[in-house]
């Protein structure tokens, strides 16, 4: 059965490095080990990019639409990345093994390339296949010269429509342009993101983050989603509404080439009031801090805002904490605030959890007819590392620094 060519972006991540690696190691190890890195890379995907079909060492995804949250993408990209790099190792670490295919481990890395077109989606026995042109440029943009002209041995290659579609301005991003040039095809443009400069970045980035002991409000709600949805909802701001007191628009100010993050701001309006967050840390799937900047008769009140994700068996644990202000006459004016506003949260508790519930069963009723993931061999060498890892892909907050900038 087909459909109509619909709108969508489809976005292939590919393990680099995979077929040199299986030419010389052991072959019984190496499934294992690509079974659980391409399980950990489509988990970290999910929900916003529904799976295709795994094509070996890749994974060929695909979000229908005619635009996509430019924000969301690179998150989704960068926070792939860096699960997967926080995975390599600790497959490595969790064995002993000193055969070649365990050893260089280190030798795999990661590329992404993204487009934006069109699809006819082929629905056969359950499964989805999809067809078109765009799907083909998808895959021979996999075939470039990003890491010869550009020295980026991990990259995202997004094509210029993409980029358009997404609000993106690459430029600004860092990005740097490259096309490249296919019989049939012609010239695609676009730009190349460099993950490991990103990964730098993130491992040297200081922490600002509201810890449970220096909370003044600290409001603890269980959820059934996974922390990637708990993140687009919590932090889109077009849903907050849906949740948060007494907000009634939201704009954003200072987003850097398109993208929400340390930097840019928030502006919750209150009727005519408007109530700003300057973003100061964000962690896609972890937590977000911002300095809450309350306007008062009396002077604005300023205080460090944290929403934090916790992973449980069960789903997320979503934590929202304010720290006291650093002021006498705010902390004043907060003590007369907070328990107002923390009541009207509260109150709001299950619209927040109504939106949730409904954002995942959108996402279950998506990812019907799905290819399975691959898993490692349940008694393998990857018998103890823990799967919840590799399938959810969020870091745990480690070395984390609670002061304020």
């Amino acid at each position: 059965m087909l459909s109509a060519a619909q709108p969508a972006t489809f976005l292939i991540a590919d393990i680099s490095g995979y077929t040199g690696y299986l030419a010389e190691v052991e072959l019984d190890h190496a499934q294992d080990i690509l079974a659980d890195l391409i399980g950990a890379v489509v988990s970290a995907l999910r929900p916003g990019f529904r799976l295709a079909k795994l094509e070996g060492d890749a994974a060929f995804t695909y979000a229908i639409g005619e635009s996509i949250d430019g924000s969301m993408l690179l998150d989704t990209i960068e926070r792939c990345y860096f699960g997967f790099r926080r995975r390599r190792r600790d497959v490595r670490q969790a064995t002993s093994c000193e055969c070649n295919a365990c050893r260089r481990i280190p030798d795999l890395d990661l590329k992404f390339v993204v487009h934006h077109g069109a699809a006819i989606i082929q629905k056969v026995a359950g499964r989805q296949e999809l067809l078109g042109s765009d799907v083909i440029v998808a895959h021979r943009i996999l075939k470039n010269d990003v890491v010869d002209r550009l020295d980026m041995p991990a990259y995202a290659l997004i094509t210029q429509r993409c980029t358009d579609a997404a609000g993106l301005d690459p430029a600004a991003l860092g990005m740097r342009p490259h096309t490249e040039t296919y019989d049939r095809i012609g010239d695609v443009p676009g730009w190349a993101h460099d993950l490991e400069r990103r990964w730098r970045e993130e491992e040297a980035r200081g922490r600002v983050r509201v810890s449970p002991e220096d909370s003044i409000l600290d409001l603890a709600v269980p959820t059934g989603v996974p922390p990637q949805i708990a993140w687009e909802y919590l932090t889109r701001p077009g849903q907050r509404m849906a949740w948060q007191p007494w907000v009634t628009a939201v704009s954003i100010r200072g987003a850097t080439g398109g993208r929400r993050g340390p930097g840019s701001s928030n502006h919750c309006m209150h009727g005519k009031d408007a109530v700003i967050e300057e973003i100061l840390d964000w962690r896609p799937y972890d937590y977000v801090t911002d300095r809450t900047v309350i306007h008062t008769p009396g002077g604005p009140v300023r205080a460090l805002h944290t929403i934090e994700l916790e992973p449980t068996p069960a789903g997320t644990l979503v934590h929202i904490r304010f720290a006291a202000p650093a002021t006498k006459r705010e902390q004043a004016a907060m003590a007369e605030i907070g328990p107002a506003y923390g009541a009207a949260l509260r109150a709001h508790i299950p619209g927040l959890l109504a939106g949730l519930d409904a954002r995942l069963a959108e996402c279950a009723a998506e990812g019907d007819g799905e290819p399975q993931l691959p898993a490692p061999k349940a008694d393998g060498i990857l018998a103890g590392l823990d799967p919840g890892a590799a399938r959810l892909a969020p870091r745990t907050m480690e070395a984390r620094s609670d002061a304020a900038g």
